[in-house]
């Protein structure tokens, strides 16, 4: 079984990657053109400390989306929350790693309004097959701000070094939520069969024979049934329907409870059952919480 190192720190990145002394503690910009990795370390996986955010610019490539593939040139961004793992995909031919690499500690961001703010960047938790595909524009956009950054934590540190860098990422990350909006909305052809599938399989799910021998299905159980993360499938659908996964499942299984609860004699217990609630009660709370009342004066 191969060993997953831990990198806790940018100082063992850099060394880790060949590259000079970090500039800051808590931040840096790797040019990934300039990279060497220590050949004990190159292709091993690695679980990293803090964000990552990394553009490839655009080589004449195939970027898959659920199962399906797309052509892209002018550069795609991946992102990386921390305690994910990874690899060094290091290549001999330096065409392969053109891009950057900007990194940050979560502990950059812990005293900040960003840090709360975080678990809003759900693309963090995206697989890297659901890259951020810039067009020039776009792409020239991010560099900037990505520069800007660097050249703040490059000089000397001051009072104002913090906030400015912090706020800096924000307005990164906020531009990353529009482009990624701008790209489901191009994507919409394509969306819209995911959403039939999607559909497809719910009441595949709900209205097999064997749903009594089911649990309710997770987010992440249809995701992965689909090819995609949890969150990516949900900000998907969100985008399009504006109902997420969740919402998604909620809807098909209060529409199968009331069938069963009107065109059934079945025990309220039973029909819970059927459901995949493990306890009566469970189904009782949830179809009260979307209905206003209980099942048993539904069916009457």
């Amino acid at each position: 079984m191969d060993s997953i190192f831990r990198i806790d720190s940018i100082s063992i990145l850099h060394e880790l990657l060949g590259y000079d002394k970090p500039k800051h503690p808590l931040i840096t910009l790797i040019d990934l053109n300039n990279i060497n990795p220590t050949i004990a370390y190159r292709n091993k996986k690695f679980v990293i400390g803090f964000y990552t955010i990394t553009l490839k610019n655009g080589i004449a490539c195939d970027v898959k989306y659920g199962r399906r593939y797309y052509d892209f040139r002018e550069g795609s961004l991946m992102f990386m929350a921390p305690q994910q793992v990874t690899a060094v995909d290091y290549s001999h031919d330096k065409k392969e790693a053109e891009g950057w690499m900007l990194c940050f500690h979560p502990d950059l961001i812990r005293k900040s309004v960003l840090d709360s703010k975080m678990k809003e960047f759900t693309f963090f938790s995206y697989d890297t097959s659901e890259a951020l595909h810039l067009s020039e524009k776009e792409k020239e956009i991010i560099t900037n701000i990505v520069e800007t950054i660097k050249n703040e934590f490059s000089q000397n540190i001051d009072v104002y070094s913090q906030d400015l860098i912090v706020s800096n990422i924000e307005v990164l990350l906020n531009y990353c939520n529009r482009f990624y909006g701008r790209q489901f909305i191009t994507r919409a052809t394509f969306n819209k069969d995911v959403i039939s599938h999607f559909d497809t399989l719910l009441r595949e799910y709900f209205n097999s024979e064997s749903l009594g021998e089911k649990r309710i299905p997770s987010v992440k159980h249809l995701a992965k049934e689909m090819g995609y993360s949890a969150n990516y499938l949900s900000d998907l659908l969100k985008k399009e329907t504006g109902k997420n996964t969740q919402e998604h499942i909620h809807f098909q299984l209060l529409e199968k409870a009331k069938t069963l609860l009107l065109g059934t004699s079945e025990p309220i217990s039973q029909i819970a059952y059927t459901l995949g609630f493990e306890y009566p009660a469970h189904f009782s709370k949830f179809f009260k919480a979307k209905t206003g009342m209980s099942p048993m004066a539904f069916r009457k």
